[in-house]
């Protein structure tokens, strides 16, 4: 009976005022990044100013004790996040901390696949099984001019290590108008071709307004309809049995020769999934979001460095879920001015 007691009130603190239970928290664990993607990061030789100071960003002990307080309010899913997560020292050794609270029942890794080959072995020991990798390009001259950086060989040498290990490998593909809305059929080949799911997300006004131009935008019904030309999609027949897999539609891709993928599309402009959205983000600097794209935020760093207690972290986690809003508008705002507000840098929020 108590313990019945003591689940009803934990999901109860989980609950937002539209009924959303949240359950997930992604974890950003710094702001670095060894590429400087024309949406997400400044370039190199730019003012790094924006840059966060490494005395500011969370230790691991304070993200474990957050991670722990939010595990113990019923939170049963984290993806750690950057910037880039892996060049981060001690990460191993924070994955095998948080593989070890009890409760946490999955940690998932986003990372731009840089140093995956030399990673993913201990990666998986650690208990990583789920890889999300940012790739919006395969060819290698065009990476270059996305990500500032010639490092396509070593990135897709890194994808391949890690589906031969065994995880579950997503590749998230941002599609740009004019920049690779060439190469999505080809990516979408490829989900058919290797382990791999392909999932498309749309263009979003994050970070500086010099990196986000309307005319990029591409939606997500757009880009079903491109892909939709290479065979027979079917919503029905993914693995999990659901159409949705957290913010992605996804479909099963048929060929013409008979091989098979899964591509997804994810629409946070266009076709928003606001009413089904169970995540908060904690910045690199210790604030916690309830939405990417509104930018209230409650600053949790301050409060630990004060002598919070555990109860004080509790209330304020508790506190922003009720402040969690129903939605954003940015499909309307992106169909009136051409003047869209772009929210706070995605390398700090964590991606």
């Amino acid at each position: 009976m108590y313990s019945s007691s003591k689940e009803k009130i934990k999901s109860e603190q989980l609950i937002d005022q539209y009924s959303r239970t949240i359950s997930y928290l992604r974890l950003s664990i710094t702001d670095r990044c060894n590429l400087r993607c024309l949406y997400c990061m400044p370039q190199r030789g730019a003012d790094s100013s924006s840059l966060v100071k490494y005395a500011d960003l969370l230790s691991y002990e304070e993200l474990l004790r957050i991670v722990t307080i939010a595990v113990g309010m019923g939170m049963n899913k984290l993806r750690l996040t950057g910037g880039e997560p892996l060049v981060r020292n001690g990460i191993m050794d924070f994955i095998r901390s948080l593989a070890e609270v009890k409760g946490l029942e999955e940690i998932r890794l986003t990372t731009n696949g840089v140093l995956l080959h030399e990673k993913a072995a201990e990666l998986y020991s650690a208990g990583i099984r789920n890889l999300n990798v940012s790739l919006d390009t395969m060819r290698p001259e065009r990476f270059i001019k996305i990500t500032g950086s010639d490092l396509f060989a070593q990135v897709w040498q890194g994808i391949q290590t890690a589906c031969d290990l065994g995880f579950n490998v997503k590749l998230n593909v941002v599609a740009m108008k004019g920049i690779n809305d060439d190469e999505f059929a080809d990516f979408a080949r490829l989900a058919a071709q290797r382990a791999v799911q392909v999932r498309f997300i749309e263009f979003m006004p994050i970070g500086n307004k010099e990196s986000w131009d309307k005319t990029r935008f591409i939606a997500a019904s757009e880009l079903k309809e491109i892909i939709a030309t290479l065979g027979t999609m079917d919503a029905g027949a993914t693995s999990s049995g659901s159409r949705m897999e957290g913010p992605a539609r996804v479909y099963r891709l048929t060929l013409p020769d008979g091989k098979t993928g899964r591509v997804g599309f994810i629409s946070p402009i266009s076709h928003h999934f606001c009413d089904k959205c169970n995540r908060l983000r904690l910045t690199s600097e210790g604030r916690l979001r309830a939405c990417l794209l509104h930018d209230h935020e409650t600053d949790l760093k301050t409060l630990l460095r004060q002598g919070g207690t555990d109860n004080d972290i509790q209330t304020a986690i508790q506190q922003t879920i009720l402040a969690k809003p129903k939605g954003h508008t940015l499909q309307d705002d992106l169909a009136g001015s051409d003047q869209v507000n772009c929210h706070g840098q995605m390398s700090r929020i964590g991606g």
